[in-house]
């Protein structure tokens, strides 16, 4: 299963990234928002972790071209931002799931396990 990490801080995504490798899945990471959308126009995904606060760009505009794309992949959201709005309005535009930061590596590999099965 490939996965996308849209983060842009690195120890984080380099945590994740290690962590799924031992649970089998494969990743790759984008560390702003000018380079996922690279990747989701070059390659399929399974899973998209998305973090909403990029240096380049707005992580909810990320969502809403891949919803208006149709691309269907799966989209968890990472933020640091965890108000009731910000996991609302992700939900909203079509997330699958909201996770916030802080975060269990764990928690977040049963929520991408949930997606992709």
């Amino acid at each position: 299963m490939k996965i996308l990490i849209i983060e842009d801080e690195a120890e984080l995504a380099k945590q994740i990234t290690s962590y799924l490798k031992g649970e089998e899945y494969l990743c790759e990471v984008a560390v702003n928002y000018a380079t996922g959308l690279e990747k989701l126009l070059l390659y399929q995904y399974d899973c998209i972790l998305l973090d909403l606060m990029l240096p380049d760009g707005e992580g909810l505009q990320l969502l809403k071209y891949i919803k208006e794309q149709k691309i269907t992949t799966g989209v968890i959201i990472i933020s640091a931002k965890n108000s009731i709005e910000d996991k609302v309005s992700g939900l909203q535009i079509g997330a699958d799931d909201y996770l916030a930061k802080p975060f269990h590596l764990a928690e977040l590999s049963a929520r991408i396990y949930s997606i992709i099965r």
